[in-house]
């Protein structure tokens, strides 16, 4: 009797299942495993968006149900980064050797650090610009009295678009001190580069007075530009200058008798 080819048959049902076959029948046991034994109320990093879907926040994935959510716990890349997490927080937490009740060492609890802020700090803000260079620039004097002992103050540069208190604009940055138990402050200057080099940006702090110096210069806007008509303020000398093909510094390039031209002879008139 021909079994194979009568009606109702289906040619290749018995065959032996592919790799993708057996892809789908595995995930569908591990999916039925773990909503035998996983209560995602207790998962800490199961959340429901807005959209209706599931994301697993370890991992940063979409799912479209609960049971692709739990096929993927079971999957390699969470199983991996579970392991990561926990060896991050054997770094981060220090246990200590003495047992508890039961025999086992547990970690040492660090209590968080909370201070008090006690209002903002008196500021001196003094407008400076280099004789030799012109170049202008800012000192700031911040006054910490009441700074516990062992901490200097800090600072850093804030771009516009990082601060949440005024719309941002790209012409202007922050600079911020902050000290405890002092409130940080902030000060707005101008978006220019800062001159960084050598005896240009220098801060100090005095332990004794309690307070903090900070000096700094905004660079040139024009390369080569000194400010004045030639001497020790120079930065460009006249060879580079012809090289680059500008003008030779302390020149007025409208005037062609300012600098190395000779200059014109009087004409005497007899009468």
């Amino acid at each position: 009797m021909d079994f194979q080819n009568r009606v109702g048959s289906k040619p290749g049902s018995a065959g032996v299942a592919g790799g993708s076959e057996s892809n789908v029948d595995r995930r569908e046991r591990l999916r039925k495993l773990a909503l035998e034994t996983i209560d995602l109320a207790k998962d800490p990093y199961f959340m429901k968006n807005h959209l209706g879907s599931y994301e697993c926040k370890l991992c940063l994935t979409l799912h479209n149900n609960e049971g692709s959510y739990l096929a993927h716990t079971q999957g390699k890349k969470h199983q991996t980064n579970l392991a990561r997490r926990a060896a991050k927080d054997a770094r981060d937490t220090q246990t200590v050797g003495i047992p508890d009740a039961t025999g086992a060492v547990g970690p040492r609890i660090v209590p968080k650090k909370v201070a008090v802020k006690i209002g903002r700090p008196g500021y001196k803000v003094t407008k400076i610009r280099d004789p030799h260079t012109r170049q202008l620039g800012l000192l700031f004097q911040i006054q910490y009295p009441e700074a516990a002992e062992g901490i200097k103050p800090r600072h850093r540069f804030m771009s516009a678009y990082e601060q949440r208190q005024e719309e941002p604009n790209k012409y202007f940055q922050y600079l911020l001190f902050a000290a405890e138990p002092y409130e940080t402050i902030s000060f707005k200057v101008q978006s220019k580069e800062i001159d960084k080099t050598e005896g240009r940006f220098w801060t100090f702090w005095d332990p004794d007075a309690r307070q903090f110096h900070l000096q700094f210069f905004f660079k040139h806007d024009r390369p080569g530009y000194s400010g004045g008509g030639g001497g020790a303020g120079m930065v460009m000398d006249r060879g580079r200058a012809a090289l680059m093909g500008m003008p030779e510094p302390g020149t007025n390039p409208l005037n062609p008798y300012s600098y190395g031209a000779p200059a014109p002879q009087p004409t005497f008139i007899r009468q």
